[in-house]
Order: C-alpha cells, then sequence, then structure tokens
C-alpha cells in the first residue's frame, strides 16, 4: 500500500466522519476523531452493506457513502454505550 493510498483512506474517512457527524446529532468527534470513526465505519459498511445486498454507486462517492453510513452506525452505537 502506498503513501497515496493511506492519504485517500484518510480523507474519505475524514469525510464520512465529518458527514456522519452532521447527522448524528452531536456525534462529532474533531478532525482526528472523525477520521478514525470514518474508517471504523467504512469497515463496518464494507462488511454490513454487502452481507445486506446493499451496492450504492461506483469509485470515490461509494467510498464516501458506504463509510458514512458505516460511520453514523458507530456514532449511534457509541452514543447508545454513553447513556449506559
Amino acid at each position: 500500500m502506498g503513501i497515496d493510498s493511506i492519504i485517500i483512506w484518510l480523507l474519505v474517512g475524514a469525510i464520512a466522519g465529518w458527514l456522519a457527524g452532521l447527522l448524528v446529532r452531536g456525534g462529532g468527534f474533531g478532525l482526528i476523531g472523525n477520521m478514525a470513526v470514518g474508517i471504523v465505519g467504512a469497515v463496518v459498511a464494507g462488511w454490513l452493506l454487502p452481507f445486506l445486498g446493499v451496492s450504492l454507486g461506483t469509485g470515490i462517492f461509494r467510498a464516501i457513502i458506504n463509510a458514512a453510513i458505516g460511520a453514523v452506525i458507530v456514532l449511534v452505537l457509541l452514543a447508545m454505550i454513553r447513556r449506559a
């Protein structure tokens, strides 16, 4: 994996985390936290969406949308854990 791939992962993670932070009330964690949530969300969505038979878009937009969906799931789970 080259440096360009890592930069793209971080960029997709940052965008997905930012979008998820906008969608989930009080879900933002700052730039680094949003990147982490976006990357974890991408992993979650990469496993969950194909399992459910969901396929959205192509290319980089697909990666951002899938990662944002996964990041929303992660943020909702984190909010539930915080409240418990």
